[in-house]
């Protein structure tokens, strides 16, 4: 079954909003085994939205539409999807309903005229309930073809694809389709589809996607069978071999778990406590571990000392190791975590300092960063090079310092 984006609005087109809704769906129509070949963004023009539809209608089997479904005389989705499709608006009475209690329960005092334009539907769509705000969504069916209308805020959007939009599609694929997500840390894609070339080469079903994200790279694996049992049991050799090449490079095998939450579930595991000493990364690494619910458990305190004179009041750095080595160097980097421990007794810290940029320190270049795990009286002190700009390196340096944490503990308690 082929399925096609539409985004609506003209703010998508003047860059005003990025468009997160698209890569949202684009991952799970790709988890529902739907093919897709176009993704189309179009302003809020009764004409141009006409013939895209037109067009998309012509070349897929489903499209869903995002945006336009406001109260606004700029929000034409629904109107030009009726008048494509030959379907007529009708007040649905269970919709105005909603909207009169959603704004029952808001802060304004009346509702605007033009809100009541939202209880209007295409004659014989269906209605899906938005618990979330005034625009229901909408799915409208005609020979063959289908047009699913959803609203563009991703707060409405994702609760409502996920609570209806996902099982109606996948009532209507022919085959079950079971993904299995694998995620590492330690290797660049270009590494990881490197070592598994083979098994992309050799198979069809499962089929096997890299995706890079920051200092990571996400495995999804994909069986198509006759039966939930069956897709099952193609998924487990191939996620097995994976997880044998991979090793600790391996930090989760569970679509929604984060590497953040993966080291909290192993301090929680193991019954230690962690205490964060950041300097370039400025409290983002204890912002991921607080996060995390339950982090309460295991997260004893975090240290931002971005100056020098804050290293050595707060994590009694030695005046003598910043003055002969610098802030960020490995001698520092190191000592950071040793006054974190000390100063709140927790049995693992995780330290980092380094020159996020624009500017570079002297000979040490932008991107150098030192990262120090303590854990049971041992240090490892890890030196990267990383590039891009001022957030990205500081996004790095995150990913990298969690996984420093997660591989201390797994070497020292797992056996």
């Amino acid at each position: 079954m082929v399925v096609e984006l539409v985004s609506v609005g003209t703010e998508l087109l003047l860059g005003n909003i990025v468009n997160t809704n698209t890569q949202y769906l684009a991952e799970k129509c790709a988890l529902l085994g739907l093919s897709m070949y176009h993704q189309v963004t179009v302003g809020d023009n009764r004409e141009r939205l006409s013939q895209v539809l037109k067009t998309a209608l012509d070349r897929s089997d489903v499209v869903i539409l995002t945006g336009g479904l406001g109260p606004t005389e700029d929000d034409l989705t629904k109107e030009v999807c009726a008048e494509v499709m030959g379907s007529s608006l009708e007040e649905d009475d269970h919709t105005r309903d909603l909207i009169t209690e959603y704004f029952k329960n808001s802060i304004y005092k009346e509702i605007p005229d033009n809100n009541w334009k939202q209880a209007l539907v295409p004659q014989g769509a269906k209605v899906l309930e938005n618990h979330n705000g005034t625009a229901p969504g909408l799915i409208l069916e005609k020979d063959g073809k289908t047009a699913i209308l959803l609203p563009g805020p991703p707060g409405e959007l994702k609760p409502l694809f996920e609570e209806q939009v996902f099982p109606y599609l996948q009532e209507r694929q022919p085959e079950v389709i079971r993904s299995q997500m694998i995620k590492l840390c330690g290797q660049g894609e270009s590494q990881v589809e490197d070592k598994l070339l083979d098994l992309i080469n050799g198979q069809s079903n499962p089929t096997i996607a890299t995706y890079a994200k920051t200092a990571e790279v996400h495995l999804r694996i994909t069986a198509k069978a006759s039966n939930e049992e069956e897709a099952k049991e193609l998924l487990k050799p191939v996620v097995k071999e994976i997880k044998n090449r991979f090793g600790n490079d391996v930090f989760t095998t569970k679509e929604e778990e984060t590497i953040e939450m993966a080291v909290v579930r192993l301090l929680k595991k193991h019954e230690l406590t962690v205490t964060t000493a950041e300097s370039c990364t400025g409290g983002l690494i204890s912002g991921r571990i607080v996060n995390v619910s339950g982090a309460s458990e295991v997260f004893r305190e975090g240290f931002v000392t971005y100056s020098n004179k804050a290293k050595r009041k707060r994590l009694n750095v030695n005046k003598s190791t910043l003055k002969q080595y610098g802030a960020v160097s490995k001698q520092t980097a190191k000592e950071m975590a040793l006054g974190g421990v000390f100063a709140t007794g927790a049995d693992v810290c995780i330290a980092v300092t380094g020159i996020a940029g624009p500017i570079s320190e002297g000979e040490k270049p932008v991107g150098l960063v030192y990262i120090a795990c303590y854990l049971k009286d041992k240090v490892k002190v890890e030196e990267y090079h990383f590039k891009g700009n001022r957030e990205k390196i500081r996004e790095q340096s995150v990913v990298k310092a969690l996984d420093l944490l997660r591989r201390s503990i797994l070497s020292n308690y797992n056996t």
